[in-house]
């Protein structure tokens, strides 16, 4: 298996449980993909952001469960090129960082999932949403909720909600320095999210839900 970014937290104790939870809600995700975008066995997918990890039961849930993977195109800044043979049909294009190198349209949907927390300063963020837009006719965006009550990746509850700089001092402060960086997470709110979206697109918020409260954020629809 080629070597994975860890933004799982792989080795956290905690970390078997979490993906049992977050497996559920990636399903139901999912399931509101395919309710939604009603992808056909001949439309063109980019998923933007699989990892090459194959050790979880959450990584790269998409390919896990789409039924039409002949038309399926993988990408993401790391070497994921494993899983062409892990899911066979698939093709596997790696990008340097955020700009995609597909022509404008060339897919019928993009689905980018927990990727837009890991792309860095706001500004990069909206840049990115804008490849998203750019090289498909319809997108579908998952991202944790930064007000849900536990950050998803440190596992660590709470202190998230407190100022960008406090947060990252804090997890400097407990040795985990690779969550204080920007570039590695950078958690939207239901309002940083739509600000990253042209005013123009005609597009839908939804939450997923965990014991009531919004744990995903979920944008879908036309790109325009």
């Amino acid at each position: 298996m080629n070597q994975a970014i860890d933004y799982f937290s792989i080795r956290h104790p905690l970390r078997s449980l979490v993906s049992k939870v977050s497996l559920k809600a990636r399903k139901n995700m999912f399931g509101l993909f395919m309710e939604e975008m009603q992808p056909r066995a001949e439309d063109t997918i980019l998923d933007v952001g699989v990892t090459p990890d194959t050790s979880l039961p959450d990584s790269n849930f998409f390919e896990k469960l789409y039924p039409y993977p002949q038309n399926l195109t993988l990408s993401s800044i790391e070497d994921a090129s494993n899983l062409t043979k892990e899911f066979p049909g698939t093709q596997f294009v790696r990008t340097e960082g955020f700009a995609l190198p597909f022509r404008n349209k060339s897919f019928d949907i993009v689905f980018c999932s927990a990727v837009l927390e890991h792309v860095g300063e706001r500004e990069l963020q909206e840049k990115f949403v804008g490849e998203l837009l750019r090289v498909a006719n319809k997108v579908f965006i998952t991202t944790p909720n930064r007000g849900f009550p536990i950050e998803v990746h440190t596992f660590i509850p709470f202190i998230h909600w407190l100022p960008q700089a406090f947060h990252q001092k804090l997890l400097r402060m407990i040795g985990l320095k690779f969550w204080a960086q920007t570039q590695n997470l950078n958690l939207l709110s239901v309002k940083s999210l739509l600000c990253l979206f042209p005013h123009t697109q005609k597009l839908v918020l939804k939450k997923n839900r965990l014991l009531g409260i919004a744990s995903n954020l979920i944008i879908y629809g036309e790109s325009g």
